[in-house]
């Protein structure tokens, strides 16, 4: 299963981590303004996926240093249009164009954001996530999925049985998990294991998890 860019969502929207500032030479890609929406017209928060998290300010030209949230950074570096918030599906969220983006070491980042000129005008943006359209994302070999895509999804036992909502995603060492939560607020815990999800039916926003013992015990 393809993670990224969903990979840690439960991290991104903790605590910002503050990383130490890194030196770093790295080339900027300038872009062309994309045109703006027309007046009023947004991205509704429900379409926007997480692609990172501003850690910090770089240098003092306004750069800003962002913790990406999955596998590789293609889909940041991508990125035209971002909003900015404080959660994943922020209603609050405010849009922003990306002027220009590069790689830093860790895996980090930078980007710069169109009227942002000065370290000081980054401080208030540190802790936010950098949310945009799905749209960014390639198309995906059959039997792989992005993790927002299952985020939501309601699953079901083998016998037709109600089990609940994934909720979230987590990474382990194997297999990623889904942590699904019924109408009561059991939890469960779900490998994504190809031999337990018999069925995952995106338009149905739908999964089907195999019929095996202890598999579907509360925790």
């Amino acid at each position: 299963m393809k993670r990224w860019p969903q990979k840690g969502v439960r991290e991104f929207e903790s605590t910002a981590v503050m990383l130490e500032s890194v030196a770093a030479v790295f080339v900027w890609s300038d872009r062309n303004l994309p045109m703006p929406l027309p007046p009023g017209q947004t991205l509704p928060s429900a379409e926007r996926i997480v692609l990172g998290e501003i850690v910090g300010a770089h240098g003092l030209q306004g750069e800003v240093r962002v913790r990406v949230a999955g596998d590789v950074p293609d889909h940041l570096l991508s990125a035209e249009v971002v909003w900015l918030g404080k959660r994943a599906k922020d209603p609050e969220a405010r849009r922003r164009v990306v002027v220009g983006a590069g790689m830093a070491p860790r895996g980090e980042v930078r980007l710069r954001f169109e009227g942002v000129s000065k370290r000081e005008d980054v401080q208030g943006l540190i802790g936010l996530l950098i949310t945009a359209s799905p749209d960014l994302l390639p198309e995906l070999p059959e039997g792989e999925f992005y993790w927002y895509e299952l985020v939501g999804c309601r699953v079901e036992s083998a016998d037709g049985e109600d089990v609940g909502v994934v909720r979230e995603i987590w990474e382990t060492g194997a297999h990623d998990v889904l942590l699904v939560e019924d109408s009561d607020g059991v939890r469960r815990l779900v490998p994504t294991a190809e031999a337990l999800l018999e069925t995952i039916d995106l338009a149905a926003r739908r999964i089907v998890v195999a019929d095996m013992p202890g598999l579907l015990e509360p925790v």
